[in-house]
């Protein structure tokens, strides 16, 4: 009977040092920051080489897929509370999006750990093999479905620490690979001399991820250019409603529009608001004669820019489903005043949209059943085309990047090269008032601030009620200058520079892709 039940332990105690890596990976993230717990896949990889010999692939995939669940359990919990926005509609939901989004993200660490065991080769090269593998299952997790790239490994370090630097050559994606194969070193063991290579080629890697951030944290200059505008980020501290009323929207607008005028020493040239600073449609407060309009304009001085978020309705292209009859855009507006009232100088329609948080996959058959997104906007909202720089006049160009389109590397030069020049600065609104007072917006304020370090960019972020901060193109938040969760106020600063075009920007993935040759050369033994 001990003997029949010793397999059945050993099996559960796998289950539970898997769980025990992905929740140990995951409290490694911001803002938890325990950086010990990377450790957590080097005990991945010695629980991938442990699976049985007879069942080693399905074992492998469980194993790592249960390290996934505990890891986006832990990541991404947050989803939770955006679903008690509306307690009576959605709170029923909440259990099921949480458990779903963990167990469902975690299909993709499952998949590199079959791939790992599929190709693993013997000896300590296989290190290298587990880093291509699960680096590869989160490049898929980044676009598969349109993407949800949330928590990287190679983000786990602080956005504008040292090694958060090498993100500027290599990207998040490329960071991933380098944090997995240094932090899974030990996995392997220490007795022969293969393994103790390798732990010593994992502790240089430290060294030099190390080194080279210092040394380009050293070189750092934010000393704004000379006649560099002063940027002001508004946060009104309005939590999420379930729906709004004209005196709720008077009194979103009242709390905006009294953080714009508050003096300052120096007047700013361009004001921000969050994604919901508006949250109704831009046509009815944008409306010449309507009292929205002249508010706003009275609040701005004479050439000050506002840029804020709100939506906008639309006619359907032929075959859309409309069936309010239009469609609706997640927009970025730019507004000055003009002779006549606001005159709008720029605008963005969001291209990249949550799934059931901004539209409904499959609306024609799910709406039926009741399903609804998040969003109660009409049918839910319609991408825009892809992102490019907005150069309205009177503020440098800058990238928009609407909530969750700060998650994705590249977006921004994409944008770049598809209109020939790039921004000064990237403007990132949201409103992460959906995920309350949880780790959901200092998770996505560290996450975002990778953007600037891909790009060499500073980044403004509003939200409405944190966490909004002015970061420099280190992706160092400035002293001072964040507004955290809960917090009514607005941040005032000469906008940081711009640094020289990175790595990243001339060569975008070539970095990551030369790391992913080495994986599977390291395999085929090329």
């Amino acid at each position: 009977m001990t003997g029949a039940l010793r397999p059945t332990a050993r099996a559960w105690a796998a289950r539970g040092c898997a769980v025990g890596a992905g929740l140990a990976a995951a409290f490694a993230h911001p803002p938890f920051g325990l950086l010990p717990g990377l450790l957590g896949y080097a005990l991945l990889l010695r629980l991938l080489d442990g699976a049985g010999p007879g069942r080693r692939l399905r074992s492998a995939f469980f194993r790592a897929w249960l390290a996934g669940c505990a890891y986006f359990a832990v990541s991404t919990w947050w989803v939770g509370e955006a679903f008690f926005v509306d307690a009576k509609h959605q709170g029923w939901m909440a259990p099921f999006a949480v458990t779903g989004m963990a167990t469902g993200l975690a299909v993709f660490w499952g998949l590199g750990g079959l791939v790992y065991r599929l190709a693993a080769p013997p000896g300590a090269t296989r290190l290298l093999v587990f880093a291509g593998a699960l680096a590869g299952a989160e490049w898929l997790r980044g676009h598969v479905l349109g993407g949800f790239p949330w928590d990287l490994p190679g983000e786990t370090w602080r956005a504008g620490s040292a090694p958060s630097q090498a993100a500027s050559i290599v990207s998040a994606y490329g960071l991933t690979w380098i944090t997995l194969a240094i932090c899974a070193a030990p996995g392997l063991g220490w007795r022969g001399r293969g393994e103790r290579i390798a732990l010593a080629g994992a502790f240089a890697g430290l060294v030099v991820l190390y080194g080279f951030g210092a040394w380009r944290l050293a070189g750092a200059n934010d000393t704004p250019a000379a006649g560099a505008p002063v940027v002001r980020v508004v946060q009104p501290d309005t939590p999420e409603e379930a729906s709004y009323d004209d005196g709720a929207l008077s009194r979103i607008l009242a709390k905006n529009l009294a953080l714009t005028v508050a003096p300052a020493a120096r007047p700013p040239d361009i004001v921000v608001w969050s994604e919901a600073g508006l949250p109704d449609a831009l046509g009815d407060y944008l409306a010449p004669g309507t009292w929205t309009n002249a508010a706003i304009q009275g609040a701005l001085r004479p050439g000050e820019t506002l840029i804020t978020g709100g939506y906008r309705e639309a006619p359907p292209p032929p075959g859309a489903y409309a069936p309010d009859g239009v469609i609706y855009h997640n927009s970025l507006v730019a507004l000055r005043e003009g002779a006549g009232g606001l005159v709008m100088t720029g605008l963005y329609d969001k291209h990249t949209l949550v799934p059931f948080g901004e539209y409904l996959p499959l609306a024609r058959y799910l709406a039926p059943l009741g399903v609804q997104q998040l969003v109660h906007v009409g049918q839910g909202f319609t991408p825009g085309p892809p992102p490019r720089p907005l150069a309205p006049p009177g503020a440098p160009p800058f990238q928009p990047l609407i909530c969750y389109e700060s998650l994705f590397p590249g977006v921004t030069r994409a944008g770049a090269i598809a209109a020939g020049h790039r921004p000064a600065w990237i403007v990132n609104i949201s409103d992460d008032a959906w995920f309350g007072v949880t780790s959901g917006p200092w998770q996505h304020l560290n996450l975002a601030s990778y953007r600037a370090i891909e790009e060499g960019l500073p980044m403004v972020r509003a939200t409405p009620t944190g966490v909004s901060a002015i970061i420099d193109a280190y992706g160092r938040t400035l002293p001072g200058k964040i507004l955290g969760e809960g917090a009514r106020g607005f941040i005032d600063a000469p906008l940081p520079p711009a640094l020289a075009p990175t790595f990243f920007v001339r060569w975008g993935p070539i970095g990551f892709a030369l790391l992913m040759i080495i994986s599977v050369a390291t395999r085929t033994r090329l």
